[in-house]
């Protein structure tokens, strides 16, 4: 996957654009009125999603496969601080956080890599801290593309390994770490005209002290 990834930023660079996604704006506003100031962002890329919690003088650490993505973030003036590595690597350090965002990873990662990465996130978050996924949907219309590798999950491309939840599957994988709301969500495909929104699922849970994990 690094590989992968790597190429893509090397020779599309900013391949979304700047626009921060719709999730990424409701999460920003979700935090900011639960008080949310320190926040996790695991695969941030060069940032697009970033911006908009730094503008509302939220607190922003990333962490990023690709060190090519980090440098267009830096070249482009976005300052926050940024892991080198892999999110199946977590943790980095001992910090905790009172928010992550996740957006559209977790589908990248195979069963157990996603049992992990769900885990780690959870040990580095508050207690009453939040944590956000954006996940890929079975609706979505990429869904059964490529060859298929196992329930679910499809090689759309060479690397591109893609994991589509629903609602069902949503919350069998976070029902232990204080769900609170999954649903559906049809994202703005932003960075390019006439094409249709990509069909998500949001997962949200909330750390609190009698949650096992």
């Amino acid at each position: 996957m690094e590989e992968y990834w790597e190429n893509k930023f090397r020779v599309i660079e900013t391949m979304w654009g700047y626009e921060p996604a719709d999730s990424a704006i409701q999460t920003c506003e979700f935090f900011k009125s639960n008080y949310i100031q320190n926040i996790l962002i695991p695969g941030i890329g060069y940032g697009r999603n970033a911006n908009i919690f730094l503008d509302n003088g939220i607190r922003v650490t990333g962490i990023e496969i690709s060190e090519s993505a980090i440098r267009i973030a830096q070249k482009n003036g976005l300052i926050f601080n940024t892991y080198h590595g892999s999110v199946t690597e977590m943790p980095f350090d001992e910090q905790k956080f009172d928010g992550i965002f996740c957006y559209a990873l977790i589908h990248l990662l195979n069963k157990n890599e996603r049992k992990q990465f769900i885990q780690n996130c959870f040990n580095q978050l508050e207690i009453n801290g939040y944590m956000i996924f954006v996940a890929v949907s079975k609706k979505a219309n990429m869904y059964g593309n490529g060859r298929e590798l196992s329930k679910d999950r499809f090689e759309l491309m060479k690397g591109l390994k893609v994991y589509f939840y629903d609602l069902d599957t949503a919350v069998r994988e976070f029902k232990d770490y204080g769900l609170i709301e999954v649903k559906e969500l049809e994202e703005p495909i932003k960075h390019m005209d006439n094409q249709p929104p990509l069909n998500c699922i949001v997962i949200k849970c909330k750390k609190q002290k009698n949650t096992n994990g």
